[in-house]
């Protein structure tokens, strides 16, 4: 197997891992305090994968300026993507409503699009690095994908319908692989770089203002914090072993 078939078969591996978590979600009776202690790993997660991975490598740009105004211009576009759906609820139901499960789910397609991205720059300049990128982001989504079902789950969103959000979490990887591997293989480095950092601006509006909000919308536990680092430490231990 070689070229996009290649790809998009890698591309699968952290889209399963993501739905492997959502599984886990929908068969267990998921307690508040437990979704808070999956929301703040998975939060530590996102917080890596921006610390760690995203803008380490967009700062590679000359001049690094450009990304860095790119990351902020990332956080401004979550607001406006929050705000149109608190929008388009008000407007379907008629009143204000909340706008966390929604923008969570947002916030996670935002974090699979961009391991999408990795993995198919990665595979263009190397295969092996792309098998690799692959590898160390699967174990990593479980617990985004169990945390974002789970929220869902307490929103009373309807199981049939929760399921069907859970799938589609395979087209927003999906996207950013073919992305990685047609449009960004052929640009200048600073386009796929601001690229990134513009995605990690993104994820981490959505950490601050979803994630945490919702982790602490309820029950909380005394856990959280470790949690919170413990998923940072995941993240870190798949990218320096894994990556």
């Amino acid at each position: 197997m070689e070229g996009f078939a290649l790809v998009l078969a890698l591309a699968g591996l952290p889209a399963a891992g993501n739905f492997l978590g959502a599984v886990v979600a929908e068969l267990f009776n998921v307690s508040a305090q437990a979704l808070s202690i999956a929301l703040h790993m998975a939060a530590g997660i996102v917080l890596a994968v921006v610390g760690l991975e995203l803008m380490p490598e967009a700062l590679r740009a000359s001049p690094a300026w450009i990304p860095i105004v790119g990351f902020v211009a990332g956080g401004a576009f979550f607001i406006g993507l929050e705000r149109t759906i608190g929008y388009l609820q008000a407007r379907r139901d008629g009143s204000e409503t909340r706008t966390g499960p929604l923008a969570i789910f947002s916030g996670v397609s935002l974090d699979l699009f961009s391991d999408g991205v990795m993995i198919g720059t990665g595979t263009v300049l190397n295969p092996a690095l792309g098998l690799l990128l692959a590898l160390g982001q699967a174990p990593a989504d479980i617990p985004e994908g169990f945390a974002a079902v789970a929220t869902l789950r307490r929103a009373n969103v309807q199981r049939v319908k929760r399921l069907l959000m859970a799938l589609t979490f395979a087209v927003p990887i999906l996207v950013g692989a073919s992305l990685g591997y047609f449009a960004l293989r052929d640009a200048p480095e600073i386009v796929t770089l601001t690229i990134l950092a513009v995605t990690g601006g993104a994820l981490l509006s959505v950490v601050v203002e979803e994630m945490l909000t919702e982790a602490h919308s309820g029950a909380t536990s005394r856990w959280d914090p470790v949690f919170l680092t413990a998923g940072f430490a995941l993240f870190a231990l798949i990218s320096v072993y894994a990556g």
